[in-house]
């Protein structure tokens, strides 16, 4: 597919940024753009192509072309080649912290020193991993057992807007090293960085058309990818309503689905517990201005020590300077986009018109809305919460935590499990043996005790319930990616060749 136009590039924090989108190794436009604006002050960064059918089309013909040569490529080509699109981040970690910043807000500091390494890591880890992927032969009566995994074909990533390169990488590295080509679907919100990750993977040597990228609106670009015959996985991760969708497109063509979807967290904090550990637990669940779905949105604090935790809590959070996320003393930057802030807000005054009370925060910035032109939510925490309520129940994805109280142990694990969700769960105590008890009763994909997001790439990741569906990580990413196979050779039958 030939571009229609000529090079269309918006400078962004000082960096081009090409805005049409990556087609089989080159630049394509669409007659229809959309404006991509910065949450820090509403400023307009960019229009870029708005893709739809036809590049949706486009996109998975390219990864289909490229499929067979890429899956033939020997696996140590295939890691030297994610090595050097490794290698191309690094060298431009400082101009990807920067774009990636003006584009979604969080702060500039975390993504010079730990998101835009951890998108390199990402890389290096799972081409890594492909080197030594294996199972033992073994015997069935004397017949041999040899497992492998054959690349299931063109797989669809489609990412959010929160963490937009490192969550793209996260599923990236996996599907190229395991053989597949890729058509990713980046969030309309914070589309930035991949075009720039298109430019670097290219620039590294990744053949044409193993990498594609198509801009736009879900219900345009992502619908018309979802249901393209060519795309052999679907890999998501955002809210449930869309992932609903989505499975609704891929079950006609029994296409596998990997979902990590939405969250509500419970951070349990016992009376036995480092009580300044887990206030500061507490109060990092506002990176991001709550924009994590892992985030311990719901703190659950044993009645006796429930006062004493909600002062330091207070004296704590209280102290978190919010402002511009590009200035080093930041710590909470903006939401994401003015319909986010909106819906965030509705989430709180609902919950204030039930009974809920409010400790902290309680709504937008607004001082700092009106100087800037930006989308600042304040960090909030709600007392006096009934467990069945909305604002308990439902994923806010915001600078928003509630607090409950429980008496015993079993009071704490009810409610810690009395959501729809189970992505992770936080655990604060002094005793390994209640940790343990806890942490087995816990419905959730992950359980943290005594920390907080430590996370290796050797380990599952996904969710139980409504939280997603599918673990990825390790060997398990590549059970996606792949079909697994088994090839059993009798010992006998062998013909004498010579």
């Amino acid at each position: 597919m030939a571009p229609r136009a000529l090079a269309s590039t918006a400078t962004v924090a000082g960096v081009p940024v090409d805005t049409r989108h990556w087609i089989g190794a080159e630049r394509v436009a669409s007659p229809a753009t959309f404006t991509d604006r910065s949450p820090i002050d509403g400023t307009a960064l960019a229009s870029l192509a708005r893709g739809g059918a036809e590049e949706a089309k486009a996109a998975v013909a390219a990864a289909r072309a490229a499929f067979p040569g890429w899956a033939a490529t020997p696996p140590a080509e295939r890691a030297r080649l994610l090595h050097a699109v490794a290698d191309g981040v690094e060298a431009r970690t400082e101009e990807l912290a920067r774009v990636e910043t003006a584009d979604n807000g969080a702060l500039l500091r975390a993504h010079r020193r730990g998101v835009m390494p951890r998108a390199a890591h990402n890389l290096r880890f799972f081409a890594d991993w492909l080197l030594r992927l294996g199972h033992d032969d073994f015997t069935t009566r004397g017949h041999t057992n040899h497992v492998s995994w054959d690349p299931s074909g063109p797989a669809l990533l489609i990412t959010p807007w929160n963490a937009p390169l490192m969550l793209a990488t996260w599923k990236i590295g996996p599907a190229l090293a395991a053989g597949c080509t890729v058509v990713l679907k980046p969030a309309e919100w914070a589309p930035l960085t991949a075009s720039l990750f298109a430019d670097i993977a290219h620039g590294a040597g990744l053949p044409p058309g193993v990498l594609n990228v198509v801009q736009g609106y879900g219900a345009e670009a992502g619908a018309a990818l979802v249901s393209d015959p060519g795309v052999r996985r679907i890999s998501f991760t955002g809210s449930v309503p869309t992932a609903r969708h989505i499975a609704a497109g891929a079950a006609e063509r029994l296409v596998p689905v990997s979902f990590e979807l939405g969250g509500k967290s419970p951070l349990l904090v016992f009376a036995d517990a480092d009580l300044d550990l887990a206030v500061d637990l507490a109060v990092e669940q506002y990176d991001n201005a709550g924009q994590v779905c892992l985030a311990a949105t719901r703190l659950l604090v044993e009645e006796r020590i429930a006062d004493a935790f909600l002062e330091r809590f207070l004296d704590r959070a209280g102290a978190l300077r919010q402002g511009d996320p590009r200035e080093a003393d930041t710590d909470v930057g903006p939401s994401i986009h003015p319909r986010h802030l909106e819906r965030v807000d509705g989430f709180v005054r609902r919950a204030l018109a039930s009974g809920a009370r409010v400790a902290l925060g309680g709504g937008p910035h607004t001082e700092l809305n009106d100087a800037t032109g930006g989308t600042y939510y304040r960090p909030t925490l709600l007392t006096e919460v009934a467990q069945h309520s909305e604002i308990v129940q439902e994923e806010v994805f915001g600078p928003v935590l509630t607090l409950q109280t429980f008496r015993t142990e079993d009071e704490a694990v009810t409610l810690a499990n009395g959501t729809r969700f189970g992505l992770a769960a936080t655990l604060a105590t002094g005793d390994p043996a209640r940790a343990d008890r806890v942490s087995a009763r816990l419905t959730a994909g992950t359980v943290w005790v005594n920390c907080f997001y430590v996370r290796d790439l050797a380990a599952p990741f996904g969710g139980s319930r409504e939280s997603g569906i599918g673990r990825e990580g390790g060997a398990w990413s590549f059970d996606f990616y792949c079909d697994v196979k088994n090839t059993v050779t009798a010992p006998k039958g062998w013909q004498q060749h010579g």
